[in-house]
């Protein structure tokens, strides 16, 4: 046998083995790196929005340097919330769970946990929520092997005392809702708080079900009141039975009221309300993770984490809202405040 065939033959098993070794190692090395878990997020309303997508984000941060993979599935029942949609929504989340089988579930805002998370409890998988405003017994969360997350309890004292800041006097007012049950823990916790701002009264808790009846005593409060807090704004239907959206809703206050108006989230001052002490989306979502990060981990069961609100708020002004309500503001407001220059609607001239 020649040195030359040798050479050839040796050349062909080099190139053989290496043709292996390349295909091999790879799938050897994906082998050995574990699957990623899986997540399922049902979130009770719509992206984009920045409430949903900075509790998201905050979620995301939160899980740290987990390799995970998250499917996202919207209930959008802020813009549909007949009886009807609530049940064929829920239906579907509920069947998602039993297909894609999720090593823990994420939901957010409260009625993802009545129609959705409520009957997960007890079971295999873990849940994880934010932005809760009801008492979480209300859901069979308290005492549950599989359930914790994080409350979403309003700034209402902070907010008066900024709104005062920027318009003293400030004593009666009104507050307008819509048909959601979602505002009930909201207005207890109001109510509860009422002794802590001197000077203060809300003369009326308005529930309102329609567009038309929203400007009529939009309105009418224009002489009998200082100011309007603007909590349900989303459930007020048109003269076909269809919600208005939101931003519709804050843009006819804004043109139309005179009366300076809170709320409690960034997303109601960049459609046009003019101040709060906003509840922090991302640090709702942010605890969340954190949380969730110690069960997927095995580091800590869902029983073992309590139950919590976040505790960070933020000031946040719309400084063009004030200008046409002809209120100066100080600079010291300006400086320790998120300051908004413009509505959310202008942003598409």
């Amino acid at each position: 046998m020649s040195t030359s065939w040798n050479f050839a033959f040796l050349k062909i098993v080099l190139l053989i083995v290496s043709a292996f070794l390349l295909g091999f190692i790879p799938a050897l090395a994906s082998a050995s790196q574990p699957k990623p878990l899986k997540i399922l997020h049902v979130m009770s309303y719509h992206a984009p929005w920045i409430w949903t997508d900075e509790q998201l984000a905050g979620f995301k941060d939160g899980l740290g340097e987990l390799n995970v993979d998250i499917k996202v599935f919207q209930m959008d029942t802020k813009r549909r919330s007949s009886t009807e949609w609530l049940r064929q929504v829920s239906a579907e989340a509920l069947e998602l769970v039993e297909t894609w089988k999720p090593d823990l579930v994420y939901t957010n805002d409260d009625n993802a946990q009545k129609f959705f998370a409520s009957h997960l409890v007890n079971g295999d998988i873990p849940v994880v929520f934010s932005g809760v405003n009801a008492a979480p017994s209300e859901y069979g969360f308290v005492g549950s092997s599989n359930v914790t997350g994080v409350l979403e309890q309003e700034h209402f004292v902070q907010t008066i005392q900024f709104l005062r800041e920027i318009r003293p006097g400030i004593g009666k007012v009104a507050v307008i809702l819509d048909t959601d049950q979602t505002w009930q823990g909201v207005v207890a916790r109001m109510k509860s708080q009422l002794s802590q701002i001197p000077d203060f009264e809300v003369v009326a808790w308005e529930t309102i079900e329609t567009f038309a009846e929203y400007k009529k005593k939009i309105l009418a409060y224009q002489n009998e009141v200082d100011a309007i807090g603007l909590l349900g704004i989303f459930n007020l239907s048109d003269d076909k039975g269809e919600n208005v959206p939101y931003v519709d809703v804050l843009r006819w206050t804004a043109a139309n009221s005179r009366l300076p108006d809170f709320s409690f989230w960034k997303s109601r001052v960049l459609a046009g309300t003019l101040a709060t002490v906003t509840v922090s989306g991302y640090e709702q979502g942010l605890a969340a993770g954190k949380k969730a990060r110690l069960i997927l981990s095995g580091e800590r069961k869902p029983s073992e984490i309590d139950i919590a609100p976040s505790v960070l708020g933020k000031p946040v002004l719309n400084l063009k809202r004030a200008t046409e309500l002809g209120l100066k503001v100080r600079s010291s407001i300006l400086l320790s405040s998120e300051v908004l220059n413009a509505y959310e609607w202008e942003k598409d001239r």
